[in-house]
């Protein structure tokens, strides 16, 4: 038999592709629409008033409506220039915004990034390792976090002012002191985040690097932070802006203006020191949502990314 006999005609088979989901109609979700918009006008009623009082000429707060009636500059060339006219006196006093934009900037963001490191670091031991007093140092690390902040002012202002005595760099009315204060406050909660999103990576991955000869410090950095991108940049951005908004320790252990942040500073805005000055104070508030605003938009493909996309490859 010749092999024409066993020859089969090849007929392309074309697979019928799968309906696309119907649309749904509006007059079936409507109600969801009115609760987004309710939610948008919700948020965003805070951010249009406060811009509106930053370019409004009246000072009161009573005054300020959501499009200003009197636009000016004036609120921003005053807190920026750095003196501020006072209401209570006649003449101009000293208001350094910028040396207190410039503090808050590097407290938050010293603050920020030694947070994500050591809380790194601090939550790949806890995940990765096993050793004594591994269950009581996170069950301590989570009772601490119980505690309201408050309780811990008195505490934490004689142990910088004691701490001082020895080691002034870092004691009361400096930036590396507070520094530290944000430090101790914040890995706790920060490490048990972090931990958690380390346990979702597998295990099988520094299996698989330590057959390659690599170390527990190359793992770390090489395999497990570059997967932990996603949480690093939440952790990074809250412990950010947290710190940034701070004022209860800022207040109680910066003395002396030239080392203010912004909230200790823009504080005299409104308490009668300045006069309550509204519109700087809302110029100010302006002002300081540039960088968290900008730092989230960097961020937000972390944020938004898989826990551990492109980890495992099939």
């Amino acid at each position: 038999m010749t092999d024409a006999a066993y020859s089969v005609e090849r007929v392309p088979v074309q697979v019928a592709a799968a309906p696309a989901a119907p649309r749904p109609k509006l007059k079936d979700t409507w109600w969801r629409h009115i609760v987004a918009l309710c939610a948008i006008a919700f948020a965003l009623f805070p951010v249009v008033f406060v811009t509106s009082a930053a370019f409004n000429a009246d000072d009161s707060v009573s005054g300020t409506s959501l499009l200003p009636t009197h636009a000016t500059l004036s609120n921003f060339h005053d807190i920026v220039a750095g003196t501020v006219k006072d209401k209570s006196s006649p003449g101009y006093v000293d208001a350094p915004f910028l040396r207190w934009y410039l503090n808050s900037m590097i407290v938050a963001g010293v603050a920020a990034l030694l947070t994500v490191m050591l809380g790194a670091l601090a939550a790949y031991a806890f995940s990765r390792f096993r050793f004594k007093g591994r269950r009581v140092g996170m069950t301590s690390l989570l009772l601490i976090q119980m505690f309201p902040q408050f309780l811990a002012v008195v505490a934490i202002y004689l142990i910088v002012l004691h701490v001082g005595d020895v080691f002034g760099v870092i004691g009361l009315n400096t930036l590396p002191g507070l520094i530290l204060v944000y430090l101790g406050g914040a890995l706790g909660v920060n490490a048990w985040l972090i931990k958690g999103f380390f346990d979702t990576i597998p295990s099988e991955l520094d299996e698989s690097a330590r057959v390659d000869g690599a170390t527990a410090a190359q793992i770390f950095w090489g395999v497990v932070l570059p997967l932990a991108a996603p949480v690093l940049a939440v952790v990074g951005l809250i412990s950010f802006v947290f710190t940034l908004n701070e004022f209860v320790l800022a207040s109680a252990l910066l003395q002396t203006s030239h080392h203010f942040t912004l909230p200790v500073g823009m504080n005299g805005f409104i308490d009668q020191q300045y006069g309550q000055r509204w519109g700087p104070f809302a110029a100010g508030a302006v002002l300081i949502a540039i960088p968290p605003a900008m730092l989230f938009f960097f961020l937000q493909r972390w944020i938004v990314s898989g826990l551990t996309q492109g980890a495992v490859k099939g």
